[in-house]
């Protein structure tokens, strides 16, 4: 409800053929003269009775501008959410003549939400703003800006379902976009994606793609960097996650920062102990440590892989009880885990259940599945017995055919094919 002063002034122009004039001079004044707990009423009385007189569309625009700006210059973000709510259901019922009006309301809204921290109400107020019009000009940039601001909101929430639709739709449009900084952010909004759905070898290239960029502060790089080294940390373990930490550990300033000591380990595959481990775990994010299928952590499994790779390095081959007490797992578990890293190609060796022993193989496996088979059974003892299986093999075939050349009739009537 408006103040008794507003609701006399808004009769008086009622009353007055000068209206646009008296609107124009009461929206300048309504922030001094009416109180912070009669803005919010002063303002909605204002814009009905702008729409309720018969101006004509010219002069209604205008004074919507008008109005817009007086919202804007509002300090209170809870006056902008209440009035802008108000505006835009006026705005829109006459959409098409107030698509301005209706984005700038919506951004002011976006702003007060956000001050707030009220990032999904700002997400969903943004998502309302039209990006497609013939009544207004909107630019690549335009839209790109709109939807890397809502996929930020999105991410703030983790709801990366969301962030990742409207970033879809951004990426179709931003290689037309040449602002640096929305360039920037759409790259740090697909690393933040990529980081959550825990695609972390991508959201590792992406992060330190961003830290060399000269466009942000260096303590910002340096974040990004330091984010870059905890996905690589966090990924499987395997030919690919090696080339990761290899380019990290490359990079100078990687000295500097907390992660190295973790990076340098698994770089150089050695063991890991529990210490360093719940170290490097304090700086995690909540979805870093989430829980995997199995109940067991991101950073536990990436851990368990990597001193298994370590383990492959010290020794030519193990028991399963021995290595379970070595990763902190049981025998089987240790089997479970050394045969899925052998399927996938990420480790080279050969399990036998029988004797309860891996054997590994040097080099490295390709990353591709089934290549981290052995290409024969390990050891020398065993390398021996397979060769000599094979000379004896060797020799029944030379028997078998000297007999075929000899007496092909016998050969005919009694071997069996």
């Amino acid at each position: 409800m408006a103040s008794p002063k507003i609701s006399q002034a808004l009769q008086e122009i009622a009353a007055s053929a000068e209206k646009e004039k008296g609107y124009e001079a009461l929206l300048s004044e309504v922030r001094s003269t009416s109180s912070s707990s009669q803005l919010p009423g002063d303002l909605i009385a204002i814009i009905d009775a702008i729409f309720a007189d018969s101006l004509g569309i010219v002069v209604t625009r205008s004074l919507s501008i008008l109005f817009v700006q007086t919202l804007k210059e509002v300090p209170s973000n809870d006056t902008k959410i209440e009035v802008g709510e108000h505006a835009l259901t006026i705005f829109q019922s006459q959409a098409s003549s107030f698509e301005e009006q209706i984005t700038q309301v919506r951004e002011l809204m976006a702003d007060a939400h956000e001050n707030d921290e009220d990032f999904l109400a700002a997400a969903k107020v943004l998502a309302g703003i039209p990006t497609e019009s013939s009544q207004r000009k909107v630019t690549n940039e335009d839209k790109v800006r709109v939807w890397i601001r809502i996929t930020r909101n999105y991410l703030e929430v983790d709801d990366t379902t969301l962030a990742e639709q409207y970033l879809n739709k951004a990426k179709n449009l931003i290689y037309t976009v040449s602002d640096r900084d929305l360039n920037l952010h759409f790259k740090l909004c697909q690393a933040r994606i990529q980081d959550a759905r825990r695609d972390f070898l991508a959201a590792a290239q992406g992060y330190q793609d961003i830290s060399f960029m000269p466009v942000i502060a260096e303590e910002e790089r340096l974040h990004t960097l330091s984010m870059a080294i905890k996905c690589a940390v966090l990924a499987p373990a395997g030919p690919a996650r090696s080339r990761a930490l290899g380019r990290l550990y490359k990079d100078e300033r990687a000295s500097t920062l907390e992660e190295y000591g973790i990076l340098e380990k698994m770089f150089l595959d050695r063991l890991l102990t529990p210490a360093e481990v719940d170290k490097f775990a304090e700086g995690l994010a909540i979805h870093q440590l989430a829980k995997t299928a199995d109940g067991s952590t991101v950073l536990a499994k990436a851990v368990v892989e990597h001193n298994l790779r370590g383990a492959s390095r010290l020794y030519s081959n193990i028991g399963f009880d021995d290595l379970g007490l070595l990763l902190g797992l049981d025998g089987d578990k240790a089997e479970e885990t050394t045969a899925r890293m052998i399927e996938q190609g990420r480790l080279v060796g050969r399990i036998d259940q029988i004797e309860r022993v891996i054997w590994f193989e040097g080099g490295e496996a390709t990353g591709e599945k089934g290549s981290g088979r052995a290409a024969g059974v390990v050891g020398r003892e065993l390398r021996r017995w397979d060769a000599n299986v094979q000379g004896l093999a060797e020799e029944v075939e030379k028997v078998t055919s000297e007999l075929q050349l000899r007496y092909p009739d016998f050969v005919a009537k009694h071997l069996v094919v």
